[in-house]
């Protein structure tokens, strides 16, 4: 135990080994093991007790590179309706300012330039195989 009572070493749980596990087939299947290594690591994760241990199996291997999200405002079409929605979201804005009525008119001129926005990148993400959970990430 350290100072703050917290154990100096951490049990591994199953899905430690079973993503350590996946970590060495990955490397195997790449050809950075052979197959007697990839063999013996998966014979030492199932045995192993303690993270540490585990961390040590894959110390010599290239970390995965993180996945990336998806970039629905990407498509070069998209990013000039986005610039043309915002211009004429400033113009209205800037004649209602002139005007001088009292209520905020231009909101539904600027919710229907924002639905087209967001029509148009969902159909360009529909294209490039986005998937509905894979959310909206302005680039």
């Amino acid at each position: 135990m350290d100072t703050n009572g917290i154990p100096s070493r951490l049990r591994a749980a199953d899905t430690d080994r079973e993503r350590v596990a996946s970590l060495i087939q990955a490397a195997g299947g790449e050809g950075r093991l052979s197959l007697e290594e990839v063999e013996e690591r998966l014979g030492t994760v199932y045995s192993t007790k303690y993270t540490d241990e585990l961390e040590k199996l894959t110390s010599d291997l290239p970390k995965p590179a993180p996945k990336r999200r998806p970039v629905a405002f990407g498509h070069p079409a998209v990013r000039i309706h986005v610039a043309i929605a915002v211009v004429l979201s400033v113009l209205v804005i800037a004649r209602w300012t002139v005007s001088g009525v009292p209520f905020f008119w231009p909101a539904m001129p600027m919710f229907w330039l924002a639905m087209s926005v967001l029509v148009h990148a969902r159909v360009r993400g529909a294209r490039r195989g986005f998937r509905r959970g894979d959310g909206v990430v302005v680039a």
